[in-house]
């Protein structure tokens, strides 16, 4: 290090350059999709907490899956917002350096709560004699603590490797939130080695992840097209598809960015990309399950009519 470099304090994210009106116009609809995802996963949360119905394993992941979704959407969303209205404000190198650890460990956490949400799946449709012995209480609740925990170490490791870096300016992150490669571009030395941790974590963690849900969703196939009866048949889709779309956009999203070759401008386009993967992925989980799914759609029925009842008999009163 030379000795006209300084030790960096405080970044300020570059977030998206654009004309005030414009970003006066995407503060506005970035905060209607902000209060949807927040709404959304709280409905989903609180239909499964009160619903005695939903007390099954597959929604007792579910109701995981919307928790990280809010934790992620809280993460990095507020500070986009702040940067849309005011883009000179700063954030200290301590806020930075923890919300990079938030979103990493929300990010790997939701990989692995979707391998465990398979593994549900294909146990309910391939072994259903099975399915009360294989996923007693005690085994989810393995399952889910499992994938917070191995998150949070995966995590330390790349956050460990990134503190052992100097940072000596500049100051500008080309993101709108502190994401560990663009804050690896403004490190004053070799990152080569936090640049293969973080490919061979997104092979292991994206990759292996996607390749046993692909195993599993086939032998799920298999036996869909077993089941004799139509209507058994449309509710093993039913059931299976909306986890297939959330995998989709979760993994399809994480790949390109920290797996698939970098062509072009990739810092420019990861952050798009994570934009989408921030922002629309928790909003479109919770609208995925509720338009796709009867149970849920059932129990929010019966919790508005419960409350459209209380509301009559308060008003009689």
């Amino acid at each position: 290090m030379g000795g006209n470099q300084t030790s960096v304090t405080e970044f300020l994210l570059v977030g998206f350059p654009l004309s005030p009106r414009m970003q006066l116009l995407l503060f506005g609809v970035f905060s209607v999709f902000y209060a949807f995802t927040l709404l959304g996963n709280g409905v989903i949360l609180g239909l499964i907490s009160l619903d005695p119905r939903l007390h099954t394993p597959m929604y007792f992941f579910l109701s995981h899956l919307a928790t990280v979704d809010i934790a992620y959407a809280c993460n990095t969303v507020p500070q986009m917002l702040v940067n849309l209205l005011s883009p000179a404000q700063p954030i200290s190198f301590a806020d930075c350096i923890i919300q990079t650890f938030l979103f990493l460990t929300f990010s790997l956490t939701e990989c692995f709560l979707l391998v465990v949400m398979s593994f549900d799946r294909y146990v309910a449709i391939c072994l259903p004699l099975w399915y009360s012995t294989i996923m007693n209480w005690r085994v989810c609740f393995t399952l889910a603590l499992t994938s917070w925990t191995i998150g949070v170490l995966l995590t330390l490791v790349d956050m460990v490797l990134l503190l052992l870096l100097p940072f000596c300016g500049p100051q500008k992150v080309n993101h709108f939130f502190c994401e560990i490669l663009a804050l690896l571009k403004l490190a004053c030395a070799d990152t080569h080695l936090n640049e293969v941790v973080i490919m061979v974590s997104g092979v292991l963690v994206l990759v292996g992840p996607v390749f046993i849900i692909v195993v599993s969703y086939g032998h799920i196939l298999c036996a869909i097209l077993k089941i004799q009866s139509a209507e058994g048949r449309r509710k093993a889709f039913s059931t299976c598809s909306s986890h297939l779309c959330v995998m989709g956009l979760f993994y399809g999203t994480a790949i390109i960015m920290y797996v698939g070759p970098q062509h072009g401008d990739p810092q420019e386009r990861n952050k798009y990309l994570l934009l989408f993967h921030s922002l629309f992925n928790p909003m479109l989980n919770p609208l995925i399950y509720s338009l796709r799914n009867r149970e849920v759609n059932a129990a929010l029925r019966r919790r508005l009519k419960r409350r459209h009842c209380h509301e009559s008999l308060t008003d009689k009163k």
